[in-house]
């Protein structure tokens, strides 16, 4: 009777365990700014899964899928139009440099031009990634300053974050 009970625990287990990999929604974006050009570059990262939900809501006239070019058009719009830096109080205008899609993973690169050797440095960063879609999306958002990273996390409703770099 025991081992009854016990291959019962060990099947319910094996069988929670899909579902149980993956709980919740977020992806990561890296913000490096070159310290002495002011190049700024932008990655942002998610898995396809989480993506393609979302898709219905960011590209209403395309097909929910990253197979459809005008599905990705739409996505790398809604990033570019959702994600705003300012690098020590000035905007900065990114351009979309590069997608990837490869598997499950998404990689979309933007670039921009910041100030350039200025001794402190405060970013700002304001994102709200696929509105209304995932309620526990979590955004991790790592920049990076002359080999030093400060780190937020950006949930539905945040608001914008700042992070100080200093000589």
């Amino acid at each position: 009777m025991k081992r009854l009970g016990l291959s019962i625990v060990a099947a319910a287990l094996l069988l929670a365990g899909p579902s149980l990999a993956h709980r919740g929604h977020g992806g990561l974006t890296v913000v490096v700014i070159d310290e002495a050009t002011g190049g700024v570059t932008v990655t942002h990262r998610f898995a396809a899964h989480d993506v393609e939900p979302a898709l219905v809501t960011v590209a209403p006239d395309a097909q929910p899928t990253l197979d459809d070019p005008a599905a990705v058009l739409a996505l790398e719009a809604h990033l570019d139009r959702r994600f705003r830096l300012e690098v020590n109080g000035e905007r900065i205008d990114l351009d979309h440099a590069r997608t990837d899609l490869a598997g499950d993973n998404i990689r979309v690169d933007f670039t921009g031009q910041g100030l350039s050797g200025a001794a402190g440095r405060s970013v700002r960063v304001d994102l709200d990634f696929f509105p209304g879609v995932h309620d526990d999306q979590e955004q991790q958002v790592n920049v990076r300053v002359a080999g030093v990273t400060r780190t937020v996390v950006f949930r539905p409703g945040s608001p914008a974050q700042t992070v100080v770099f200093t000589r």
